[in-house]
Formats: structure tokens, C-alpha cells, sequence
């Protein structure tokens, strides 16, 4: 198996911290001349990451490719047992994906305050408020997102939540971080940072995070 991606990318992480937990070797490797180039159209159309070969055959979306993997690698398993744990964890992946991903990327552009629209941020601040009401709503008894041990949930938000942190709550102080002090969302992040497999990947995330809005920083100040 072949997953081509980067870790810079949320999506790509979250395959990447599923195959983790569940103990796969998995071969990660760059879009052959970028997620848009003829090459990788010819592997995946869509041209976006990540993508997964099996034996010549591509799978698209994260979200297929973790149910892909746990599929193929019941055990140890990426999903709780009971059905309605099951339903929680796949909740919150949909609630990341639907409700705090379109948010956090509108934030992207908006870090340099000389290059910022207020109402972007306005805008933004009040759906990622409501988002993260429905993630502590929705979230189960815990630690995890639906149990003591991460699941597919915890892929999915874990790598988001990082970017969140050095998007939004770093540069707008206005935004509350939701992990910090004693709510569901703080308990659930406490869990992550505590889990070896959890906090790795997350911190390896952050680190290219970083690096890339060093880049996009950069090429803004340059069209300045």
C-alpha cells in the first residue's frame, strides 16, 4: 500500500494517525509533481490528497480510506465496538469535516492583520463557536471523542484542533481556545496530548504547519 499526501495536511494526518493506531505500515509518499499535475490526475482525478493504492487500485477521501483500513485491518480496531459509540465517533469526524474545516481555512488568509477582513473574522469567529458547541455536545463519555481509546473521531479532530490552535487562536485573541480550561473539548485535547501515538503525529502536524504558514506569509508579503 501507497498513500500519497503530506503531512502538512490535516487529511492526510488523519490516515496517517488511524494507520498508526491500528499498527499499519504505511508507505507515505509525494504527489508525483503535485496534487494538480497530469501524473497524479491519472492516479487520482479529484487531485486532492491524500490518495491510497492497492495493488494498482486508488481509493480518494480520508474518510474512505480510514474505513478502507479498518476493513482490511479489523484489529486492533479503529472503531469502538458498541454501535452507538460507533455513530458518536463517526459524528465528530462529519462534524470536523462539514462545520470546522470550511471556517478554519477561511482564517488562513486572514493572519496578516495589515491584510485582514474583520467581517471574514467575525463571520468565521461565530461558526467555529457554534462548531465546537457541537463537537462538546456530540462528543461521548470520554476521555476520547467516543470511549478510552482514540478512534476515527480523534483522527479526524485532532489534527484540525492543532490547526486551529496556530491559525486562529494564536493570531485573533478575541477567538477562545475551547481546549483550554475544564470543558469537554479541554478533557478530550488533555487526552490526545497524553496518548504517545496521539501527540506525536499531532506535534509532526504542527511542525509542518508551521512551516507552511512561514511560506504563505511570505508569498502574501511579496504581493504586498
Amino acid at each position: 500500500m501507497k498513500l500519497y499526501g503530506a503531512i502538512a495536511s490535516p487529511y492526510v494526518t488523519r490516515v496517517v494517525m488511524f494507520a498508526r493506531l491500528k499498527g499499519i505500515d504505511l508507505e507515505l509518499v509525494d504527489a508525483p509533481g503535485g496534487p494538480r499535475s497530469d501524473d497524479y490526475r491519472a492516479i487520482n482525478p479529484i487531485a486532492k490528497i491524500p490518495t491510497l493504492v492497492v495493488d494498482g487500485q486508488s481509493i480518494a477521501e480520508s474518510e474512505v480510506i480510514c474505513e478502507y483500513l479498518e476493513d482490511a485491518f479489523p484489529e486492533p480496531a479503529g472503531l469502538p465496538a458498541d454501535i452507538m459509540d460507533r455513530a458518536i465517533t463517526r459524528m465528530v469526524s462529519r462534524i470536523v469535516d462539514l462545520y470546522v474545516a470550511p471556517h478554519v481555512s477561511s482564517m488562513v488568509r486572514q493572519v496578516n492583520p495589515e491584510k485582514r477582513d474583520q467581517a471574514v473574522v467575525d463571520a468565521a469567529h461565530e461558526s467555529l463557536k457554534a462548531a465546537f458547541g457541537y463537537l462538546e455536545h456530540f462528543m461521548g463519555s470520554g476521555p476520547f471523542a467516543a470511549g478510552d481509546t482514540p478512534t476515527l473521531g480523534d483522527c479526524s479532530a485532532a489534527p484540525y484542533m492543532m490547526l486551529t490552535k496556530k491559525v486562529v487562536f494564536d493570531n485573533f485573541e478575541e477567538i477562545a481556545d475551547p481546549t483550554e480550561g475544564d470543558g469537554r473539548l479541554a478533557t478530550w485535547w488533555q487526552a490526545i496530548q497524553g496518548h504517545d501515538v496521539c501527540s506525536a503525529t499531532v506535534d509532526e502536524y504542527g511542525t509542518a504547519v508551521d512551516g507552511f504558514l512561514s511560506y504563505l506569509l511570505g508569498q502574501i508579503a511579496k504581493r504586498a
